[in-house]
């Protein structure tokens, strides 16, 4: 199964960077949207679905936590999972992210393994990338 990914953050080389190690990490993306801020992540999600958002705190516009807010306003967007890539690690940081919904939180700099362990986790997909046994009914159906 392969996902679909917004990868938020203001900085063009950021973007690249997790967009590469998201490739190194085995983690299975079907398409990879990009924005430079919040405001453009909402751009996007207004055109595109998305399985999961990786976002940055300090942008322009609308930062990671304005966007946090606006995702959980919304009926279609609160449930997508959002994990916060920064270089702010301090336990404040990391206790706000998650009380304004955040599902995950990854300090830069980060591993490959690291990332697709947080994309996984928040999906609800075991390490294989797959849904697993829970998908399949009694009779032997997958769907």
């Amino acid at each position: 199964m392969s996902f679909n990914i917004l990868v938020v953050d203001d900085s063009n080389s950021m973007r690249a960077v997790i967009k590469k190690v998201i490739s190194l990490s085995g983690f299975k993306v079907d398409c990879c949207f990009e924005a430079g801020n919040g405001r453009e992540a909402l751009a996007v999600l207004a055109n595109d679905w998305v399985d999961v958002i990786i976002s940055d705190i300090n942008m322009p516009e609308v930062n990671g936590l304005e966007l946090l807010n606006k995702l959980r306003q919304d009926i279609l967007y609160k449930e997508i999972p959002v994990v916060i890539v920064t270089t702010e690690g301090s336990n404040e940081r990391m206790e706000e992210v998650f009380n304004l919904g955040a599902k995950g939180f990854i300090k830069k700099p980060f591993l490959p393994e690291e990332l697709r362990r947080v994309l996984y986790q928040v999906i609800g997909v075991g390490n294989d990338g797959e849904y697993g046994e829970d998908r399949k009914d009694l009779d032997g159906f997958d769907f």
